[in-house]
């Protein structure tokens, strides 16, 4: 019988063993993601990443690698030289350990430090402790002749601080601060938002978690800026009174930190771009150079006592930024809002980034009128003092009037081009013609992350899935 019965052929080598396994690269088109209700990125400053979502994530396999076996040589080392090779070896997969935790939990390390300077002024504060500068301002109750009186009169006589080289520590220190609070408002409550609103993509959601935090500080800070404002006689954006008192040599309490804080907030911004931690944009130059432009205005302002123009850019930036950001969280969470809200956006950025700093260059101006025009401009030459002197520091004078000038209208370039940019996107959405992504450079990345898996096969929501065999 055996002679006669058929034997059951062996199945052949060359078919796959497991039909769901993944097909190759080469034999499948990647699915491009779906446009946006805009159908592309807005463009503006708000664009700079952060640490949590440039780095690479590590590789388990070469992070935690650690040798299991012993080479020849290392065995035949001699008894005195083993604890030395295992301290090494120890110190070597703290290490590691160490490099883990801070690729996974970037505001750890920002936080260590600053726990470390806390307990090192706590142990004996007080102006004495080298880090009282580092925490709280410095150069209180100023001579009479540096001190601002130009203060609105409901401000009423307050204690005034000057300036010196120990800012420059409050400054430094809060750089770490707003690393720490970015790195864990973005790790810690913006990535929860995000995934808890479906959002999957990596790099959209990496994008989602930038402008969730940018959102909070711009909203906060354009609150704050108007109060701080109004306490000066810059209020209402009132170009003639940037230049009364001139030199502004100190400021209240709440004018100093407020100024120092930015500082501090575009320093820590310029960082992360200057390490070049995030993958290029195509406005990445754009950028790049607004954050050199801002920083250049922030110190040259603060030392040659022109802080009353940097509020007012401040509060102007700040507002605007608030709106771009929400506007590009309602983007990736495709609301239906985003188009109206993007528009009304739109119109908010006119007003504060190109009006009213296209004001604050008139009053740079040389003294006479816009031509053809019966507005006056020259205020920056002739309200207050026009001349220089070193004994007084005032430095409102020939020369440093074409640089104030020529660093705002830098700036005011850089907005001109994004708005350009903004309002094509916003006439691509109301005219609903090409729907192209310009941000096609950042979408490469956008490949969905995996589900949050249990221990018995379900997702993190309960819902079952399918039992896939592993070799």
């Amino acid at each position: 019988m055996a002679a006669n019965e058929k034997m059951e052929s062996f199945p052949s080598l060359s078919v796959p063993l497991n039909s769901g396994a993944k097909p190759s690269s080469q034999n499948t088109t990647r699915r491009r993601r779906q446009s946006s209700i805009l159908g592309s990125d807005p463009r503006g400053d708000t664009g700079a990443g952060a640490i949590a979502t440039n780095l690479s994530p590590m590789e388990p396999s070469s992070a935690g690698s650690t040798p299991t076996t012993s080479s020849f040589s290392e065995r035949k080392q001699p008894a005195e030289k083993r604890p030395r090779e295992r301290k090494r070896k120890k110190a070597l997969k703290l290490f590691r350990r160490w490099k883990r935790m801070s690729f996974k939990h970037t505001w750890v390390n920002p936080l260590i430090i600053i726990v470390i300077v806390l307990s090192a002024y706590f142990v004996s504060p007080g102006e004495h402790n080298p880090l009282h500068s580092a925490l709280f301002l410095s150069y209180a109750n100023p001579p009479l002749i540096e001190r601002t009186n130009t203060l609105p009169a409901h401000v009423g006589n307050v204690t005034q601080y000057g300036k010196g080289k120990k800012d420059f520590a409050f400054f430094t220190f809060y750089i770490i601060v707003f690393t720490f609070t970015r790195e864990f408002i973005m790790q810690r409550i913006a990535k929860p938002v995000g995934l808890s609103c479906g959002i999957r993509a990596r790099g959209k959601l990496s994008r989602f978690m930038e402008q969730f935090y940018t959102a909070i500080y711009h909203g906060l800070a354009g609150v704050i800026g108007m109060w701080v404002m109004s306490r000066t006689p810059v209020w209402y954006f009132d170009t003639a009174g940037m230049y009364e008192g001139y030199p502004h040599r100190a400021h209240e309490a709440y004018f100093k930190a407020y100024y120092l804080l930015q500082g501090s907030y575009w320093a820590q911004q310029g960082i992360v771009q200057l390490l070049q931690l995030e993958k290029p944009r195509k406005d990445f130059k754009e950028l790049v150079l607004h954050h050199i432009v801002t920083l250049v205005l922030i110190g040259l302002s603060y030392r040659f006592h022109f802080t009353y123009i940097g509020v007012a850019v401040y509060v102007t930036h700040d507002i605007s930024d608030f709106f771009i950001a929400t506007s590009k969280m309602f983007n990736y969470l495709d609301f239906w809002i985003t188009g109206p809200y993007f528009v009304m956006f739109l119109c908010i950025w006119a007003y504060l980034r190109h009006y009213i700093n296209l004001l604050i260059l008139k009053s740079l101006l040389p003294p006479g009128h816009i031509p053809f025009t019966s507005i006056p401009t020259g205020e920056f030459a002739t309200i207050g003092p026009y001349e220089l002197n070193w004994e007084l520091q005032q430095y409102k004078f020939s020369i440093s009037q074409p640089i104030v000038f020529f660093l705002l209208a830098s700036l005011q370039t850089i907005n001109i081009i994004w708005f350009f940019l903004l309002v094509r996107i916003a006439l691509r959405y109301l005219l609903k013609g090409e729907q192209k992504d310009e941000r096609s450079e950042d979408e490469a990345e956008d490949e969905e992350m995996p589900e949050p898996k249990l221990a018995n096969g379900e997702l993190a929501n309960g819902k079952p899935v399918k039992a896939v065999a592993v070799e």
